[in-house]
């Protein structure tokens, strides 16, 4: 026995607390007419979850608690509390004994406890749903729907069908399924309008993205020309140095002897006496030519820098005009833009203002666009002025100066053809002092043409500095990372050189006019929206995945349910015709399988057998509503109608089908409210013997004014009523009187 007992506390007329204890295969419930028997199958159904307060007649939640009479005020509260022997494990859970109860106040709330814990319905009727059990159904067999089977329509009695047969778990499955199913659709319609939301978004980062990877490798490229340029600019200047510090230290030594030889020389000559003093002029002239040549050396110099800073400002000025050239950094003044405003304002209302306006805006345009001049053109136009008019001034000078040389040696070539003339046979001393001249001078001569290049060395090293820090300031500082850049031993002339230069020149304006303002900005929104798509292409797939696997175990589930009907339902016809047989003492009952609109199909075993081609012909629009019809052939009678049945033959066919469907597959327990009231003496004979087969299988609960019923059961609980209204009970054990008599 699985039913142990239910205890009803201000539930309708059971306003104190009583308790059923079912210990027994078939127990009755006996009663004058309206004690409260049929309250207990209404407490049943109530605990076990039914929503329908008209079922359990009733309009409202508190039309269900004891609402007071005489001496016993209203309860504020109703509860019903059924215990399950769980041994066998009925439940899905680990306890020897399952209690259910559920509670209604009269705001109407409900409360669902399983073991003491509050739950949830869902949680209950899951539950309940394993074990065969529910709150409505053909175990629960209220007063007056003996007949509900018979009267119920043809989709209606397929489900109660289904239902006994315990396929309410399939079809729950499969709703849940469905319901699943409906929201990942839903689901996979979202994530796919999310995709399309950010793919405009998305290709409109990738393209920037694009631009500032071209714009990376236009800045790779420059880091590595510019490492080249400088690695090589930098091995250039230091061997030149080099080269210029070798050759001056043997001049300077040289120098430096060169100086005392004459040194000594010049004392032979001074003591040489008064006709040596033209010796001493072209001493002096010499002297006077030297320093002629140094001055001269100089103004070159300083000839050589103006030029390069002319060309370093012409440099500044080309550039300074391509960028003014662009219209992409051209700017117009605010106050140009309010003076075109308001000149334009101010013809609004004439005829035409559209094409005016249009008209002085394009000139407008072409004005701005032509205006190439900026403050740093002018300054730097300024400058290249005042260069080139210190480099007229500088050649004049150094022509000046090249004509005082011209007189010089013109002076001290006549000079010396004289003491040539008159000192032929001059003594070696003189031919000394010449020789040791004549070399000083062609030694000086050679380091100031050193002191030239190392000049330009370090102009060129100046300039070397200033491309550096530029370039730093433009793409960071990866350019000094030069120093351990490796190059090519093949020798870099100076014109490759120029070449270079040019290059590196051209990439840093393409760099500069890139712009990779933000760029950390984009690539980071690129990131995260690519991620985002990635994600949500991801979560498409697993959605449609989880999509088919949902339609799989759909059509498994049918495909299980399917079957179980079709097996359960050729064990019911079995049953249904041999309880009918022993009913009416012979004939044929059986269940078929009909279609929308009553068509039959055939029997149930033989409609299931049929291929999905010919059930799609069934119905036009290629699903077949499907229910259950029920057939009888009485015996001795013509009668293939359940309409041409009387009041007592309906009574027995549906209890015969509901017996059938019990026996087929049989619940915990079976509650028959008054099913039996139809019968007669011979019939209540064959219901009571239906009983006692029937509780091999469940535990019975028989509400019942009929004797023959009642002498079957084991124990019985009297219901009765007193003048307050209020439902009282007493108990009868049979079967302990039986064992007290033995």
């Amino acid at each position: 026995m699985y039913l142990k007992s239910i205890e009803l506390s201000g539930f309708k007329s059971f306003a104190k607390k009583n308790s059923f204890e079912f210990n027994s295969p078939i127990s009755s419930i006996v009663g004058p007419n309206g004690s409260g028997k049929s309250n207990v199958a209404e407490a049943f159904r109530f605990v076990l979850g039914e929503q329908s307060i008209k079922s359990m007649r009733g309009k409202r939640g508190e039309d269900l608690i004891w609402n007071g009479a005489g001496s016993e005020p209203r309860a504020n509260r109703a509860s019903v509390k059924v215990v399950f022997d769980n041994e066998r494990k009925i439940f899905d859970l680990d306890f020897s004994e399952v209690t259910i109860e559920r509670v209604v106040h009269r705001d109407g709330l409900n409360e669902y406890f399983i073991n003491g814990s509050p739950s949830r319905l869902k949680d209950i009727l899951e539950l309940l749903s394993r074990a065969h059990i529910g709150a409505s159904g053909h175990h629960i067999i209220s007063q007056g729907e003996a007949d509900k089977i018979i009267s119920a329509s043809s989709k209606d009695r397929k489900a109660m069908v289904e239902d006994a047969l315990g396929l309410k778990l399939y079809q729950y499955k499969r709703l849940e399924s469905e319901r699943k199913l409906k929201k990942t659709f839903e689901n996979i319609g979202q994530v796919e309008a999310l995709r399309k939301e950010i793919a405009p978004h998305l290709k409109f980062l990738k393209k920037q993205v694009e631009k500032l990877e071209k714009t990376e490798s236009l800045r790779d490229e420059l880091i590595n020309v510019s490492k080249e340029f400088f690695k090589r600019e930098e091995l250039y200047l230091s061997a030149s140095k080099a080269d210029i510090e070798s050759e001056r230290k043997p001049l300077n030594h040289s120098l430096e002897k060169l100086h005392k030889e004459l040194e000594e020389a010049k004392k032979v000559l001074a003591e040489a006496g008064q006709k040596e003093k033209k010796e001493y002029l072209i001493l002096e002239l010499e002297k006077e030519l030297s320093h002629s040549r140094v001055m001269k050396d100089s103004l070159s110099r300083e000839l050589g820098k103006a030029e390069g800073l002319i060309d370093a400002q012409e440099r500044v000025i080309k550039k300074q005009q391509e960028l003014a050239q662009s219209d992409e950094h051209k700017v117009i003044p605010l106050k140009d833009v309010e003076n075109f405003y308001k000149e334009i304002e101010s013809e609004k209302d004439e005829p035409g203002v559209l094409s005016k306006i249009k008209n002085k805006f394009i000139e407008f345009l072409k004005s701005k666009r032509n205006n190439l001049d900026s403050s740093v053109i002018v300054e730097a136009k300024s400058a290249l002025e005042d260069l080139r008019k210190e480099k007229v001034e500088v050649e004049s000078r150094l022509k000046d100066m090249e004509n005082k040389e011209n007189k010089l040696q013109g002076d001290y070539e006549n000079l010396k053809r004289e003491v040539d003339k008159a000192k032929e046979g001059d003594n070696a001393a003189q031919i000394s002092v010449f020789r040791i001249m004549s070399e000083e001078n062609e030694i000086i001569s050679k380091l100031n043409i050193l002191k030239l290049h190392e000049e330009k060395i370090l102009f060129e090293e100046e300039s070397f500095k200033r491309e550096l820090e530029e370039l730093v300031r433009l793409i960071g500082p990866e350019v000094l990372h030069y120093r351990g850049y490796s190059v090519s031993k093949d020798v870099w002339t100076r014109s490759v050189h120029t070449e270079r230069k040019e290059l590196l020149q051209k990439l840093k304006i393409r760099f500069e006019d890139s712009n990779m303002t933000g760029s950390e900005d984009v690539m980071k929104e690129y990131r995260e929206t690519s991620e985002r798509d990635e994600f949500l292409n991801r979560e498409l797939s697993d959605l449609e995945k989880s999509a088919d696997s949902l339609k799989n175990l759909i059509k498994d589930l049918e495909t299980r349910l399917a079957q179980e009907f079709k097996t359960g339902l050729d064990n019911i016809n079995k049953e249904f015709e041999k309880l009918f047989s022993a009913m009416f003492g012979g004939g044929e009952a059986e269940l078929v399988l009909t279609a929308e609109k009553g068509k039959t199909l055939t029997t149930f075993s033989q409609g299931l057998a049929l291929g999905s081609e010919e059930q799609e012909e069934v119905s036009e629009d290629g699903k077949v509503d499907e229910g259950l019809d029920i057939r009888v052939s009485l015996p001795r009678k013509k009668i293939k109608s359940l309409m041409m049945l009387s009041g007592g033959e309906r009574a027995l066919t549906s209890i015969a089908l509901i017996f059938a469907i019990s026996a087929v597959n049989p619940p915990p327990f079976i509650i028959l409210d008054e099913t039996d009231a139809a019968l007669d003496e011979a019939n209540s004979k064959k219901y009571g013997d239906m009983i006692e087969m029937l509780s091999q299988y469940s535990q019975l609960i028989l509400i019942t004014h009929n004797r023959e019923t009642m002498s079957r059961a084991g124990v019985i609980y009297g219901v009765t009523m007193s003048g307050n209204g209020i439902s009282k009970l007493l108990s009868i054990s049979f079967d302990e009187a039986v064992e007290v008599a033995k």
